[in-house]
C-alpha cells in the first residue's frame, strides 16, 4: 500500500512539473470576435497553463487579462496590448461602436487596466497602446528559452485558434 502511495505521489509531482512550465504565447494577435476569444480563454483558464505576451495582442485579445488569473500572466519587452470600443457593422456596412459591447467588454479589465484606459479617454474608435515600462509595472516580466522566442506565428487577418501557440519556458517572478 505504501508504495502504490508512493507511486501515486510520484505522478502527481512529475505531472504538476509539467503543468507548472507549460505555457501559451501571445504574439501578432489584432484581435477578433469578443465570443471567440471568451470562449478560447475560458479553456485557457481552465488549462491552467500561463501566458507570455510577447508582442502584440489587440482588441478581443485584450480579454486574456481579465480572463486569466493575473499570477499566471507575464509580458515580454515586445509586448503591447491595444485597445478600443467594440463595433459592429451598420447598415451601410461601416463600423458603428457598439456601447454595449464596449462596456462588457471594459467591464472585463483588470482594475489597473481599467484606471490606465480612462486616464486616456476611455475606449474610443481610436486604438490605445499599452506598452514598455507602464504595461511591465503592471505584468511581471517573463522570459522564454530560446527555442520558444525563436517561434514566430503568421501573419493573418483573422486569428486562429493556431496563432495562440504552446511552448515551453520559463517564468521568473
Amino acid at each position: 500500500m505504501k508504495f502504490l502511495t508512493g507511486l501515486l505521489a510520484a505522478v502527481l509531482l512529475i505531472a504538476g512539473m509539467g503543468a507548472s512550465h507549460a505555457v501559451v504565447r501571445i504574439a501578432d494577435d489584432r484581435g477578433g470576435r469578443i465570443g471567440t476569444y471568451v470562449d478560447k480563454y475560458q479553456d485557457l483558464r481552465q488549462s491552467g497553463e500561463t501566458v507570455i505576451i510577447d508582442g502584440l495582442c489587440a482588441s478581443a485579445c485584450t480579454i486574456v487579462l481579465g480572463a486569466i488569473p493575473h499570477d499566471r500572466i507575464c509580458v515580454t519587452s515586445s509586448a503591447t496590448l491595444g485597445f478600443h470600443a467594440a463595433w459592429d457593422f451598420g447598415s451601410n456596412g461601416r463600423a458603428v461602436t457598439n456601447p454595449e459591447a464596449t462596456q462588457m467588454l471594459y467591464a472585463m479589465y483588470p482594475s489597473q487596466v481599467k484606471r490606465w484606459i480612462s486616464q486616456r479617454g476611455g475606449l474610443t474608435p481610436h486604438m490605445l497602446f499599452l506598452r514598455g515600462k507602464q504595461l511591465q509595472a503592471m505584468y511581471k516580466p517573463c522570459y522564454m528559452d530560446a527555442q520558444a522566442s525563436a517561434i514566430k506565428p503568421a501573419r493573418r487577418s483573422l486569428p486562429q485558434p493556431e496563432q495562440v501557440e504552446t511552448a515551453r519556458g520559463q517564468l521568473l517572478h
